[in-house]
């Protein structure tokens, strides 16, 4: 696949890495062109360092790496609109740093504001909950689940493929109206972390016959 990333943080390297040796066609961009061209040359296999609406040209996917706080100036510089028709994987987290309290408003989704800051994308949450070295990791143990919200049935079958190409199992929540319940769960793990507590460890374990 074509794929664009807008980011050139630790998320957008695992990935990029992970899909590169997939096969895949990567440009790159981010809101430092120097940081963007390092990054390309370390994932090789012909991946570009582009500006951020020329990267999301002609894509079959989108990844938007970047914090939440600057998502809403990235996709203006890509240009929201250009992004029509195309799925756009959103992993942002607003949540309050260490803590995990999600920031946005009561019932409002992260993954909802980023819909319409990119009008008539097929925007799917995804890749959120986990901290990116979990992409970069050697193989060995289980796959873990990737959990994902969206409206487009075409644009969830693409990402679920991109996520098995990192190693995961994709799995479908709900529509993109659920993103705010990932994004929750988001910032549970993140609490739990900083305070110290494995987060798997309060989640129960249940039989597939008992779910």
């Amino acid at each position: 696949m074509r794929i664009g990333i807008l980011g050139t943080g630790t998320l957008a390297a695992a990935l990029g890495e992970g899909w590169t040796r997939a096969g895949h066609e990567l440009t790159v961009a981010g809101r430092s062109p120097s940081k963007a061209r390092e990054l390309a040359g370390r994932l090789g296999g012909g991946a570009r360092a582009l500006t951020p609406r020329q990267a999301v040209e002609d894509r079959d996917a989108v990844l938007l790496a970047v914090s939440w706080q600057g998502a809403e100036d990235m996709l203006r510089d890509a240009g929201g609109g250009s992004l029509a028709g195309t799925p756009l994987i959103d992993p942002t987290n607003a949540v309050e740093h260490g803590v995990g309290v999600v920031l946005t408003g009561p019932g409002e989704a992260m993954a909802q504001r980023i819909a319409a800051l990119a009008p008539g994308a097929h925007v799917v949450k995804a890749f959120n909950v986990f901290p990116s070295a979990q992409w970069t990791r050697a193989g060995g143990g289980p796959p873990v689940t990737v959990a994902m919200c969206g409206d487009d049935p075409r644009a969830l079958r693409v990402v679920g493929d991109l996520v098995r190409d990192v190693g995961g199992l994709p799995a479908v929540l709900g529509p993109l109206d659920r993103a705010r319940q990932l994004e929750e769960v988001a910032g549970f793990v993140i609490g739990l972390a900083f305070a110290g507590t494995d987060p798997g460890s309060a989640v129960p374990s249940l039989p597939t016959a008992a779910v």
